[in-house]
């Protein structure tokens, strides 16, 4: 009886640690709060966000709004999921830049609230390991990569030029051979199919972190 108890519970955990690093293998930041809002689980996404000066902070086990004025929309949000079941999207900081963020409530077999999902939005449109993951994927160069990168930010070839400090064409011919590379029609197609990639965190989380693009020759 007590071999087959300590069975289920190894099975458990490693279940737990499955479940822990498939989280890990999303690129949006996940916070799992319990329904008195502690922190339960973080994946990796979330930490390097809060890291990273997000309106979100942890203190304590606890998630705050950095700015005192989304206090009181993030409390009640928070508040409503776990003792409602209601779901709320809440948009953090100034409206023009703010950091958009999902509360779910989710919920048990039984129908009362288990856990209390935050689902932290991006901050670009395209993440920098998206890509470097498709600039990998077609055997980009690392100056096509690095204006594969530029104008995945929404910089105009005239604009990665001046940054680089180099003639136009030079980006214009970088522009010409990812598309060749790729077989897209257009800077806003391949823009777009970067944007749709699978996530590839845990696979290039370390590299990404050192990785530092070239200059463009000129």
């Amino acid at each position: 009886m007590l071999m087959q108890m300590d069975e289920r519970l190894r099975a458990s955990g490693r279940h737990l640690d499955i479940l822990a690093g498939v989280l890990d293998e999303v690129d949006y930041g996940l916070l799992m709060l319990s329904p008195q809002l502690e922190v339960l689980h973080m994946n990796h996404a979330a930490e390097a966000d809060l890291a990273e000066g997000h309106p979100l902070l942890l203190h304590q086990q606890h998630v705050f709004a950095r700015d005192p004025r989304d206090a009181t929309p993030l409390r009640e949000a928070l508040q409503d999921a776990a003792t409602k079941g209601l779901r709320r999207m809440l948009v953090l900081g100034a409206a023009s830049q703010g950091v958009r963020l999902s509360v779910v409530p989710l919920r048990q077999a039984q129908g009362g609230v288990a856990a209390v999902l935050v689902v932290m939005g991006r901050r670009e449109m395209v993440s920098a390991l998206a890509a470097q993951a498709f600039a990998r994927a077609y055997q980009l160069s690392r100056c096509e990569e690095q204006v594969l990168w530029a104008l995945c930010q929404g910089q105009a070839p005239q604009e990665i030029a001046d940054n680089h400090g180099v003639k136009i064409a030079t980006v214009r011919t970088q522009v010409a051979n990812i598309r060749a590379k790729t077989g897209v029609a257009s800077i806003r197609d391949l823009v777009q199919q970067v944007a749709c990639l699978p996530p590839l965190v845990g696979a290039l989380r370390h590299c990404a972190a050192q990785h530092e693009g070239p200059r463009l020759a000129a």
